[in-house]
């Protein structure tokens, strides 16, 4: 996915929900609302009940086979995302248990984009049909159940944001957080330096940038490894790979 040229509008947040008002919500506020007061990024909402034909305005129904619950109607939805795309914009994304975990590679090719359509599900989904047929990325935040897909539409848009040029000022700040390097972040401390007898680490106050460094590589490495073992073991692997990789250089130069 390449960035979008500087001449097109700005990355834009296309959301198909039963419940438009949800929006932009926290993400009027913050970093993310000043941009979204600039115009750095645009959000959009569509409410799939417009596309309903009947006087009722019926989105769902009663599932093939029994079972609890109601689902999403796939001609009501389809027809919402031939409104939703119809510049074009993409990806579409269905938000769902069964997805994709949401991550920060994911998020960078999100934000590296034009924008998204995200279709926020709700009752006990949607017809497997339209994602079928759409060819719907599906994603999810966890394995957990919302209530409805529009706070995971939140969270992905936060995430996509805050990686948009002149979002967060300092390109620093971005490199440093969790997973940017592969680890969760190191400890943060500020003042005063001692609290409730607790002192603040030596090395912070040393003002020996090489030694703070190393410190908080240390520090991330140890909580990566401790609290996120599968995090550990692919920034090992990709480790090893980097240095199999130097090592093949070394070799062609010699």
């Amino acid at each position: 996915m390449s960035k979008a040229p500087q001449s097109q509008s700005p990355w834009t947040a296309r959301i198909l929900t039963l419940f438009p008002e949800m929006f932009p919500g926290p993400l009027g506020h913050s970093l993310a609302g000043k941009a979204l007061e600039r115009g750095d990024w645009a959000i959009e909402t569509i409410d799939i009940r417009g596309f309903a034909t009947d006087r009722h305005r019926t989105v769902d129904d009663t599932p093939f086979g029994g079972g609890p619950g109601m689902v999403m109607r796939p001609d009501v939805v389809d027809a919402a995302l031939d409104d939703a795309t119809r510049d074009g914009l993409a990806p579409a994304i269905y938000l769902t248990p069964r997805g994709r975990v949401l991550d920060q590679a994911l998020v960078k090719e999100l934000s590296a984009g034009r924008g998204v359509v995200l279709l926020c599900g709700r009752y006990e989904g949607l017809d497997e049909r339209v994602i079928e047929a759409r060819g719907l990325m599906e994603v999810s935040l966890g394995d957990f159940v919302l209530s409805g897909g529009e706070p995971a539409a939140i969270a992905l848009i936060d995430a996509a944001v805050r990686l948009l040029p002149g979002v967060m000022g300092a390109e620093e700040t971005l490199e440093e957080e969790s997973f940017e390097s592969g680890l969760l972040e190191y400890p943060q401390y500020t003042r005063p330096a001692e609290w409730c007898g607790r002192q603040v680490p030596d090395v912070l106050m040393s003002g020996h940038h090489e030694k703070i460094k190393a410190w908080r590589k240390l520090q991330a490495e140890r909580t990566t490894q401790s609290r996120r073992p599968d995090l550990w073991a692919a920034y090992q692997k990709r480790l090893a790979q980097d240095g199999a990789g130097q090592n093949q250089k070394k070799g062609r130069a010699s």
